[in-house]
């Protein structure tokens, strides 16, 4: 497996392998990788010649400074993690080697997919996701890249950022890898307390049983519910939910009857903030 720390050595390894006409696939990550992500690596090797995995604690993305300083780093763990799952390169950038001093973020509007939900509650997230995809997509210049649903609202802006930008590139998204008890696997859960590890599943729990109430309760029942019940939890806090439609990201009404929606969540502890999403099939 090679390691690239900078753009130059990348490309010198995927212009050579692309003279080969061999396709490029991609997994962009943040480190602190789990079976989730190794997962992606495993459907890029499927399906494409050769898989390029990035590692890259993003810092336009946070809000708060001491989130990233919190998010966990595990460079070696992560390295031998890539090299038993097959990966054939990955891309470990410092931060000065993706952003030049006083570069501006990409301007971009992306409406609704970036003010509802995690836009709502993190403002300048998602530009800030975009303007590093973006980057990275023109350096790698993959055939396929590969993002988990977990994060289902970062995977919208994305097709919409690639699409504005004109990068030929098939964005596959990929479905969410669990814990055994059912929490969607993520690096922040490393950060939880034990008391907060044990009440977690209530949150895919509460979205299943969702799902089963939306065959005969409102949108707008349902959504109370669920909040409800999470919050009755000590160790756990609604910050939001809401099933909306899965292309727009729009708030599903209750005289609305579409054939698919998507229960999309936040929850708050007093530790990490906890997202996932499920697939609700009305009709």
């Amino acid at each position: 497996m090679q390691i690239s720390k900078t753009v130059s050595e990348l490309n010198h390894y995927l212009d050579f392998e692309r003279g080969k006409g061999l396709s490029i696939g991609f997994v962009p990550t943040m480190g602190a990788l789990h079976e989730g992500h190794l997962s992606l690596v495993r459907q890029a090797l499927r399906e494409c010649n050769k898989v390029v995995c990035s590692i890259f604690v993003n810092p336009t993305q946070f809000n708060d400074a001491k989130d990233l300083a919190q998010y966990p780093r595990m460079p070696d763990a992560d390295m031998a993690m890539l090299k038993e799952s097959g990966c054939n390169t990955v891309f470990l950038p410092e931060v000065a080697e993706i952003y030049s001093s006083g570069e501006a973020l990409l301007d971009i509007d992306f409406g609704q997919l970036e003010t509802t939900m995690e836009g709502f509650y993190r403002p300048g997230h998602f530009t800030g996701v975009a303007t590093v995809v973006d980057k990275l997509f023109q350096i790698v210049r993959p055939f396929k890249a590969y993002f988990g649903e977990k994060d289902f609202q970062q995977l919208a802006v994305i097709r919409r950022m690639a699409q504005l930008r004109s990068h030929s590139i098939d964005i596959v998204g990929c479905p969410t890898l669990r814990e055994k008890d059912g929490l969607a696997m993520s690096s922040r859960n490393l950060l939880l307390s034990p008391d907060q590890r044990r009440a977690s599943p209530l949150i895919f729990s509460a979205l299943n049983e969702a799902g089963k109430m939306l065959q005969q309760e409102s949108f707008s029942v349902v959504k109370r519910w669920i909040i409800e019940k999470i919050n009755a939890n000590s160790f756990l806090k609604v910050q939001y939910f809401d099933i909306v439609h899965p292309d727009t990201l729009a708030s599903v009404k209750d005289d609305e009857h579409p054939k698919e929606a998507r229960g999309c969540i936040a929850v708050l502890t007093e530790g990490p903030r906890l997202i996932d999403n499920v697939a609700y099939h009305l009709q």
